[in-house]
């Protein structure tokens, strides 16, 4: 009977259409439309409509425990909070642009799984195509035996370091990176926002300020919905020879944890400034583990530098700039009872390049995501942050010209 149910299950996540998947096919673009998942006590089945047949790649990673599945580039047009609720073997799944060309599926794993199935089912009729992960229950050490080592991503940096100007361009470059990207989706609200989405927009308000000043140059770690792993992240600001770095973020505690709203500013230190900033810096340093990539040691070129006195001059403009944008968002956002705050983040380790993170507020605080949803907002607080660099570039001028 319960093999019969199952049966049934399955056979209906297969047989449901999306609703007007042949109007949104497109003769080139492949094209994410819903998915569906059922389960019985050992097995659990993803469906994921897609407009067109593609090739799949699907393989498992270990600690923590996921299941992977690489496609080319799609278009992610799937419901309001899809992936957020598992069920069965899956405790949730994300989804995103992995890389140029790249798109990637990560699946948490309640309990060690194994793939038993991956396939496509072309599109028939009015039945879209579907693509078919069946998940079942094993053992960890055959779980740790068959999972593969996390691919790393292709290199994209050169597309980010813009070409040398004939003439020198003595203006400051600032290198603006919105955090998390692609199927690393960074904190989320009740309400299905996602971090990854929320900074990127505020990123990109930034950089129009920025540009439309004049003063500056700019460049974006991502200005699309792309994961980038955090060493990039650093490289990017290195081989750019950025006069200044600004990762944007918004936290969000879970249910249970408390509450805090507020904007903050965070510098880098080696011992954190408390409790709270060493647990973000825990997060976010492993948000490429979230993308399915492994990040398992810093960057060489920035692990094999002591970062110690010989870093303080660097740290003492990230200290400086840090207190100007606190005053500067004074007017612009609320701000939390600890504004400054300073923590062992990965992506602020550049050696020579000042570098903060600052976290616009807390997407679990129902008053600030009701503001970092705000286009309003977003421009108030864009505008801030401007005016803020410029007062940091008018104190220290001489000692970034030419940079």
């Amino acid at each position: 009977m319960r093999a019969a149910l199952l049966l049934c299950g399955l056979m209906l996540a297969l047989s449901v259409p999306a609703p007007a998947w042949a109007q949104k096919a497109t003769k080139d673009r492949v094209i994410a439309l819903d998915t569906r998942l059922a389960t019985d006590t050992s097995r659990t089945r993803l469906v994921i409509d897609l407009n067109k047949k593609v090739e799949v790649r699907a393989y498992t990673i270990a600690n923590p425990n996921r299941a992977v599945i690489d496609l080319p580039e799609v278009t992610f047009d799937l419901p309001v909070g899809a992936g957020k609720q598992g069920r069965g073997l899956i405790a949730a799944f994300r989804y995103g642009q992995f890389a140029p060309g790249k798109a990637r599926i990560v699946i948490d794993l309640r309990e060690p799984a194994l793939i038993e199935k991956t396939f496509v089912i072309a599109p028939v009729d009015d039945q879209p195509a579907r693509l078919v992960i069946d998940l079942v229950r094993t053992d960890a050490a055959t779980f740790q035996k068959t999972a593969l080592q996390p691919e790393r991503p292709p290199q994209t940096l050169a597309a980010r370091v813009p070409p040398k100007p004939h003439v020198a361009d003595t203006r400051p470059l600032i290198v603006i990176d919105p955090g998390h990207g692609g199927p690393d989706v960074g904190a989320q609200a009740a309400t299905g926002d996602d971090e990854k989405d929320v900074v990127l927009e505020v990123a990109k308000k930034l950089r129009d300020q920025l540009l439309r000043s004049g003063h500056y140059r700019v460049v974006m770690t991502r200005d699309d919905d792309t994961f980038v792993a955090l060493e990039e992240r650093v490289a990017i600001a290195r081989a750019n020879a950025a006069a200044l770095f600004i990762s944007i973020h918004a936290d969000s505690l879970s249910k249970g944890t408390g509450e805090a709203s507020g904007a903050t500013v965070y510098t880098v230190s080696e011992q954190a400034s408390d409790f709270e900033a060493q647990k973000l810096a825990d997060k976010e340093n492993r948000a490429d583990l979230l993308a399915g990539y492994n990040f398992a040691s810093q960057p060489d070129d920035v692990a094999n530098i002591l970062f110690d006195l010989a870093q303080r001059d660097t740290k003492n403009h990230s200290a400086l700039f840090a207190r100007t944008l606190v005053g500067y968002l004074q007017g612009a956002a609320r701000l939390h009872k600890t504004p400054v705050k300073s923590a062992g983040f990965v992506v602020l380790k550049a050696p020579d390049v000042p570098s903060v993170l600052l976290e616009l507020g807390y997407l679990s605080s129902p008053e600030d995501l009701k503001q970092m949803t705000s286009t309003v907002w977003r421009e108030k607080v864009a505008v801030a942050m401007a005016a803020a660099i410029d007062r940091y570039f008018a104190t220290r001028a001489p000692a970034v010209a030419g940079r």
